[in-house]
């Protein structure tokens, strides 16, 4: 059955319908349970910092959301793809940008959508909202009216304020294009440069072109009519300032003659092999329409071997992506209390940004797109968006570049104290889901889903396979199958059926049984036992893994926990080194981003239990690219009591102290202890988390550490990934009955980056 054009907007609806309508919402920041709170943060006591900042306006920055608010401004004219839709109809829009502006910057955004078109009731509209905000994001605004409109409000405010549609693909083309032309060995003063799209992108790339060095006189233009040249009539002031005096050139194809650069921003399929084909050596070509490039990507790279080519995709290496740049932008300039977004600002972004692609790339950088290796070169010249140093780095060089310009309110002294707090606003779980994504998209692998006949098991398989993460194999009855596809409109193509049941599947059951019996023949199985076990989904799909016929392998949604530990023990086993494997869940929340263990498996552990999952747990949290600092809970702290599981949990710690000396764990201790670290440093200043802040937490039994998880989660305290299993020698993962699709799909990630390790180690061992 094919995937509907209608199956997808559907899907488009849903999200931006689920749950409560839109994507952002107001979260309160202050206590607000009590009459005392209550009078604080309203009437009487709101007026004692209204009189402070009617005394010193500056105090607003201090009382009020102002410094850390950034108004996303549109009227409609010009949205994405779309055109002139509206304000309403733009507003999904302006809500995801808000989304982004927070989940890369921690920025909060008010979305404004302005029902008006005439440019001067437009300016007047926002400058009368403007002292609500810190800064103001101009948005989809059609050209030429932008033009006008944001160089008046640059003028007539004292804020920092930045039409992205123009600036952003200006300034990280701007980055792409330094390091392009330092790979192709180019001076950027020598250089031709043709741009195709005349609109607001389009000139504002151009204007900071010739500010990093590009020289007027070889730069041509092009729009739909062809080449804008000064002999044309009726040309707009924006147009007229790029026209050139050439007069041997009329149409793209003849611009292209010669040319050291291409900069698309207009269409799709408007430029030609034999064009690039007949630009200078080593050429760039930035192909910028969305959603298709100006070139095919594979056409492009097939024109030329020394081509460096970027385009606007995500699926392609390069991408010339926005949010390299307004979130940290706005970042720096927030911080600095800038009274605007000049020409030095964002230059130090661009450079920012292009040098950061030339850095050692970090390892959580490498992971989360793939195990491989990047590093500066053709198919690099820009830093991935899941880069965690890009908000330290460009908001830094934006914020310096504030103070040096003196447009900076306030100055930043102790940058390392900075780039602290800037680490701590990063969505971590978000970016970390993300990052999931992309290191498994990078190396897909074969996962099958056991219970193929629920609903959010097969929905979760199709979106794995759709985001690109893995090859879904579906366990169970295909006619079943079928009909539940059918029934909740699921794309079933490019995926397997397995009806691992079937007469047809009968010697792959032989051939697993006799498998399975040689491995457990001394532990009670015969062939016999093993044939019958066959017919079970979770021992065919473990089969399936452990003799490499697939990679991973999903499980849970319909199937009783106990019962398939116990399965994955016999069929897989667990890791040399161990006698127990556990389960780990991740957990986002207000205070940050914690580990907790064991979530799933062990419901009454012993020290020796306890030891290892405290072990299992130590190198997961450094897989996820973290430090743990570990605490071990129990409802007693430090021989308080010395019984039952206090006990336990005190003899694990002391061993784990044993063989890691350096490792920051401590405990026993009750969860405020562990989570307050003033607290703690005041009751218990001999422990060994002195000064630090607790990431993981390993629970004494099954029961607490389950109930904390998902009293967290019911209160909506937190976000959860997990389970990920910890300790079986091959990729085995079990989703709880209540799992969403997003968990499944999320869990899916997880077990194909499993396999890619566990490919790589055992990779390592064959060499």
């Amino acid at each position: 059955m094919k995937e509907t054009k209608q199956s997808k907007e559907e899907a488009a609806l849903l999200y931006h319908s689920m749950g409560k309508p839109g994507k952002i919402e107001v979260t309160p920041t202050k206590p607000y349970s009590t009459q005392t709170d209550l009078s604080l943060a309203y009437t009487p006591g709101v007026a004692v910092p209204c009189l402070a900042i009617e005394k010193d306006i500056n105090k607003v920055y201090d009382y009020t959301a102002k410094g850390n608010l950034v108004a996303v401004i549109s009227n409609g004219t010009a949205v994405l793809g779309l055109g002139d839709i509206g304000p309403e109809a733009g507003k999904p829009v302006m809500e995801g940008k808000g989304l982004l502006f927070k989940i890369y910057a921690g920025i909060d955004v008010f979305d404004i959508e302005v029902n008006e078109k005439d440019p001067e009731k437009f300016i007047q509209t926002v400058k009368a909202i403007a002292p609500t905000f810190g800064g103001i994001n101009l948005e989809d605004i059609k050209a030429p009216e932008c033009f006008e409109i944001e160089r008046r409000l640059k003028a007539e405010l004292d804020i920092p304020l930045m039409h992205d549609d123009q600036h952003g693909t200006a300034i990280i083309s701007g980055a792409a294009l330094l390091n392009g032309l330092e790979l192709a060995g180019k001076k950027i003063e020598d250089c031709k440069l043709v741009v195709n799209g005349a609109g607001s992108a389009g000139s504002s790339c151009t204007r900071l072109y010739e500010s990093l060095g590009i020289r007027k006189e070889n730069v041509v233009m092009c729009d739909s009519k062809g080449v804008i040249r000064s002999d044309r009539n009726n040309l707009t002031p924006e147009k007229a300032e790029f026209a050139t005096d050439r007069r041997d050139i009329n149409t793209l194809e003849e611009a292209m003659v010669g040319a050291d650069i291409f900069l698309g921003v207009s269409v799709a399929d408007v430029l030609t092999p034999d064009m690039i084909r007949s630009m200078n050596d080593n050429p760039l070509v930035f192909a910028c329409a969305n959603p298709n490039p100006e070139i095919a990507y594979d056409k492009a790279k097939a024109s030329r071997p020394d081509l460096i080519f970027a385009t606007g995709r995500s699926d392609y290496p390069n991408q010339i992506n926005n949010v390299l740049g307004f979130p940290y932008i706005f970042r720096g300039a927030l911080d600095t209390r800038a009274r605007a977004i000049n020409e030095e600002m964002k230059l130090a972004a661009c450079h920012a940004i292009a040098e950061l692609a030339k850095q050692p790339v970090p390892d959580v950088v490498n992971a989360a797109y793939g195990m491989q290796k990047l590093q500066f070169g053709p198919e690099y010249i820009l830093p991935k968006p899941m880069d965690p140093r890009l908000i330290t780095k460009v908001s830094s060089a934006v914020a310096k570049a504030a103070m040096d310009s003196g447009v900076a309110r306030i100055d930043i002294t102790n940058w390392k104290e900075y780039e602290d707090k800037l680490n701590q606003l990063m969505g971590y779980d978000s970016q970390m889901v993300r990052s999931f994504y992309d290191m498994a998209k990078s190396d897909p692998k074969r996962v099958i889903f056991a219970e193929a006949t629920h609903a959010n098991m097969l929905k979760a398989a199709a979106q794995a396979k759709e985001e690109g993460i893995c090859f879904p194999i579906l366990l169970g009855n295909s006619a079943q199958i079928k009909r539940v596809a059918e029934e909740e409109g699921i794309n079933l193509d490019g995926m397997e059926i397995l009806h691992f049941r079937s007469e047809s599947e009968l010697t792959r059951r032989e051939r697993y049984a006799g498998l399975l019996s040689e491995k457990r023949m001394r532990k009670g199985y015969t062939y016999y036992d093993a044939i019958e076990k066959m017919y079970d989904a979770n021992y065919f799909g473990m089969m399936m893994v452990e003799a490499g016929d697939a990679d991973a392998f999903i499980t849970g949604i319909q199937s009783k926990y106990s019962e398939t530990c116990k399965i994955a023990k016999d069929v897989i086993g667990i890791r040399e080194g161990y006698n127990h494997f556990g389960a780990l869940h991740i957990l986002n929340t207000k205070k940050g981003t914690f580990y907790v263990a064991d979530t799933l498996i062990n419901r009454h552990p012993s020290t020796d239990t306890l030891v290892d999952i405290a072990r299992l747990t130590k190198n997961a949290v450094k897989f996820f690219a973290d430090d743990p600092v570990m605490a071990m809970v129990s409802y007693s702290s430090f021989g308080a009591d010395t019984e039952g599981s206090p006990a336990k949990v005190g003899n694990a710690v002391k061993t784990m102290q044993e063989r890691y000396p350096d490792l920051a764990i401590d405990g026993e201790m009750q969860v405020n202890f562990a989570l307050n670290k003033e607290l703690r440093d005041r009751t218990y200043p001999f422990t060994r988390l002195k000064g630090k802040d607790v990431n993981t937490l390993i629970f004494p039994n099954l029961s607490s550490a389950n109930t904390a998880y998902k009293m967290l989660m019911e209160m909506d305290a937190c976000e959860s990934i997990g389970p990920i299993q910890m300790g079986l020698n091959k990729p085995i993962h079990f989703t709880g009955n209540e799992c969403s699709v997003r968990d499944i799909v999320t869990l899916t990630s997880v077990a194909v980056i499993d396999a890619i390790v566990q490919q790589r180690i055992e990779n390592q061992r064959s060499i």
